[in-house]
């Protein structure tokens, strides 16, 4: 998803009885292990999004970035747009910023992402477009980005979200660039190359939507099959986990999760966040929080489900408020970095040592 610009009402809309509750909620809350410390006991791993100029300018943001996640995903600067800029002209230093940022907090990350519709660059699209690229040469340039993005990063990324988003909500394949010109064959095609500039990193499919069972699930889960009995290098599956809560909550999850293990495969929460019409109130806040828990356990429940990221951390950082007009307060931190009820349930739910679904004994794979 796209980063939106900082959110400056989200939570200055909720009143301060509710902010207060969210802070003493949290505060008495009966661990006071960090969100990565309770991870590992779990073996999962738990992520976030990063906003790259955050990190670099709000000491706050970095701070919490390095003490509550052991996964980090870069949210804008590892896609095409920012790595290629001009045809053949390679900018790595911002996404470089992050994955030594990791380093130095004994984090792993994840690639986000090689293949997209979205946030392309303008002489790609442009090209395309006026048929200056022809098929043949768009085949070329998707091999040569993939190649060249992955070795760069070769032995630094543990997952890689190598096709992003395509297909839509009936299961069709999604309209784009990439379709229009080379059919279905380039989720295949990216796969394969992928795996061969970096064996060792796992390969997902991503998308939103797909957290229940249904047209678009089931695609996926047809899709998968078929490329890996071709031999594909495809590893996982990322449920995206965007959530509203003026939609059920996707109570098949679990269920959906498993069918996929079930081939296999990795699965992964790859960006979730839960946002809510403005202004919220507790009780609102109360259902963020059982959102984000639910979530978490399909996943924990999930033998192979690797990682949980959320979708950006702060609400001060949210691209909610700029995508979907009057809603926010998504995150699991306030604007003013304090933690809301979703926090204490994710802590919660990562705490808490369910039969058959305790210490994993380190990462799952």
């Amino acid at each position: 998803m796209k980063l939106g610009r900082r959110a400056t009402t989200t939570l200055a809309l909720l009143g301060t009885t509710v902010l207060m509750t969210a802070v003493q909620t949290v505060s008495a809350q009966a661990h006071d292990a960090s969100l990565r410390d309770l991870a590992k006991q779990r073996g999962i791993r738990i992520g976030t999004a990063v906003n790259v100029d955050a990190l670099a300018d709000d000491s706050q943001y970095a701070s919490v970035v390095g003490d509550q996640f052991n996964s980090v995903t870069a949210e804008n600067v590892m896609k095409w747009e920012t790595v290629e800029p001009s045809p053949g002209t390679f900018d790595f230093a911002p996404a470089d910023t992050l994955v030594r940022y990791a380093a130095r907090h004994h984090q792993e990350v994840r690639g986000h992402t090689l293949l997209w519709h979205n946030q392309l660059p303008g002489w790609l699209t442009d090209g395309v477009a006026d048929g200056s690229i022809t098929a043949d040469d768009l085949r070329d340039i998707l091999h040569r980005h993939i190649t060249a993005e992955v070795s760069h990063f070769k032995g630094k990324i543990y997952q890689w979200d190598v096709v992003n988003e395509v297909l839509n909500e009936d299961g069709t394949l999604r309209d784009s660039i990439w379709s229009q010109k080379l059919g279905d064959s380039f989720i295949a095609d990216a796969f394969r190359w992928a795996h061969q500039a970096d064996p060792h990193a796992k390969l997902f499919l991503n998308d939103y939507n797909i957290e229940s069972k249904g047209a678009k699930s089931d695609a996926y889960y047809d899709l998968v099959k078929r490329l890996r009995a071709q031999g594909v290098p495809i590893d996982g599956v990322g449920f995206q986990g965007h959530l509203d809560i003026q939609y059920d909550f996707p109570s098949d999850l679990a269920d959906n999760m498993a069918r996929f293990d079930a081939l296999g495969l990795a699965t992964s929460v790859t960006e979730a966040d839960v946002r809510i019409p403005l202004p919220a109130d507790e009780a609102d806040l109360t259902r963020q929080a059982s959102d984000y828990s639910g979530m978490l356990a399909a996943c924990l429940a999930t033998e192979h489900c690797t990682s949980f990221t959320v979708w950006g951390f702060t609400d001060a950082y949210s691209w909610v408020p700029g995508t979907f007009e009057g809603e926010g307060a998504a995150n699991l931190y306030d604007e003013s970095y304090q933690p809301k009820p979703a926090y204490t349930a994710v802590a919660d739910t990562l705490a808490k040592q369910r039969p058959g679904h305790g210490h994993h004994g380190g990462h799952r794979h």
